[in-house]
């Protein structure tokens, strides 16, 4: 698997879209995900442009969170903005990175970033928990690079 447009059909599309959905609606962080072919960047690093680049760290609680893979380097990078980094331990992350890592071994794509995204979306809840007048800042859609 070497390009972007096979990664994943669009009914998983779709699916990783809804866990999206579902993983914000007891949150107010924000959770996307990126995909792209490759780069010549380390992932963290360009996984930290991404995240400029869609606005990301234009959130009002700075809660925003990236998923970035590069599907032909086989990389993988999860980001949160500075708002999350500020108020969790330092292996926050770590837990749902391995899942999806596990699952993408297994070359279990959408199952791996669904249940990251999930896992995410409850971790977000623990500090930063949907309150009234809450919104979805973000687009829920995959972006593409």
């Amino acid at each position: 698997m070497s390009k972007v447009e096979d990664f994943l059909t669009s009914e998983e599309e779709a699916e990783i879209v809804k866990a999206i959905s579902q993983a914000e609606k007891n949150t107010s962080g924000e959770i996307r995900v990126h995909i792209e072919n490759h780069t010549e960047k380390p992932p963290l690093e360009r996984a930290q442009e991404v995240f400029h680049f869609l606005g990301m760290d234009q959130t009002s609680l700075r809660n925003g969170v990236l998923f970035y893979v590069g599907v032909a380097d086989h990389a993988f990078a999860i980001i949160g903005d500075e708002g999350i980094d500020k108020v969790v331990e330092s292996d926050f992350w770590d837990c749902t990175k391995d899942t999806i890592i596990s699952n993408f071994k297994e070359k279990k794509y959408k199952e791996g970033l669904v249940a990251g995204i999930l896992k995410a979306g409850e971790k977000l809840e623990q500090y930063f928990p949907f309150t009234d007048g809450d919104k979805d800042e973000l687009s829920n859609e995959i972006s593409k690079g």
